[in-house]
């Protein structure tokens, strides 16, 4: 669990329950899978993605949800809803509208962490709220998404960055890459290499790209500037894209 997270997502928000489940078997829910379970502010007749102690994935509907309890049918079982692939995008902070595309559209092709940051050219979190401020909701986009698209855990959001403290955050990958139309030509296949990392970092920079001197000084911390191809696509849609070639790329999709 990251201390740091700002909407109870990760390992935290997997409903695991400590009992076999059968398929149209009402069961019990209580102690850490009840904690999990109230992190996705579901209703009676929801339906949810959980996982039982044969480490068996199933979609259960929701009985009673009360103080007297909680109860679940499990209606189907399904495969794991996870990938086995850590993927973490940091995204330079666009407007808030494209910051919410990007915020549901990663969690529903499955990235599990999320860290959004200031660099040169972006915008701050005080002009990305300005007019309105809707930063607030920014955990509750990830959430619907992840209801929608059926994950198994929400993925973790950071607080909003400044760069020189992303650093210190991609020290924890095991592969960092960073989106950058006039770097080395390296393809995100080039900076990803032939390892199969199981933990990824995709560094996404704001409209205009990076200054030279925030490349430089990422390289300095073993992060591979790669390039997308020819094509100039705007920061949301990159962030989009990258995400998906990575997990082409290490197997996450056939």
């Amino acid at each position: 669990m990251n201390c740091e997270c700002v909407n109870d997502g990760g390992q935290q928000s997997v409903i695991c329950v400590d009992i076999p489940l059968v398929l149209e078997q009402e069961s019990a829910v209580s102690g850490s899978a009840r904690q999990a379970l109230a992190l996705w502010s579901l209703r009676v007749g929801e339906s949810i993605t959980l996982r039982d102690c044969n480490q068996c994935w199933f979609r259960a509907r929701i009985c009673q949800l009360d103080d007297e309890g909680v109860t679940i049918l499990p209606f189907e079982a399904i495969d794991v809803p996870e990938s086995p692939i850590e993927i973490c995008v940091f995204q330079a902070l666009p407007s808030n509208e494209r910051f919410e595309l990007v915020l549901q559209k990663l969690t529903e092709i499955g990235v599990t962490h999320i860290v959004p940051f200031v660099s040169q050219r972006s915008l701050t979190l005080e002009e990305c709220d300005a007019g309105q401020k809707r930063s607030h909701r920014w955990p509750e986009v990830i959430l619907t998404a992840a209801k929608q698209c059926r994950r198994g855990l929400l993925p973790e959001l950071a607080p909003v960055k400044q760069w020189d403290d992303v650093y210190n955050e991609l020290s924890a990958w095991d592969v960092k890459i960073l989106l950058d139309e006039q770097g080395s030509g390296w393809s995100l296949a080039d900076g990803i290499g032939s390892s199969r990392p199981t933990r990824i970092a995709i560094v996404v920079g704001p409209e205009g790209g990076f200054d030279r001197d925030e490349v430089e000084l990422a390289q300095q911390h073993g992060v591979v500037p790669v390039t997308l191809g020819n094509r100039i696509l705007r920061t949301e849609t990159a962030a989009i894209v990258a995400a998906t070639l990575v997990q082409y790329i290490v197997g996450d999709y056939a």
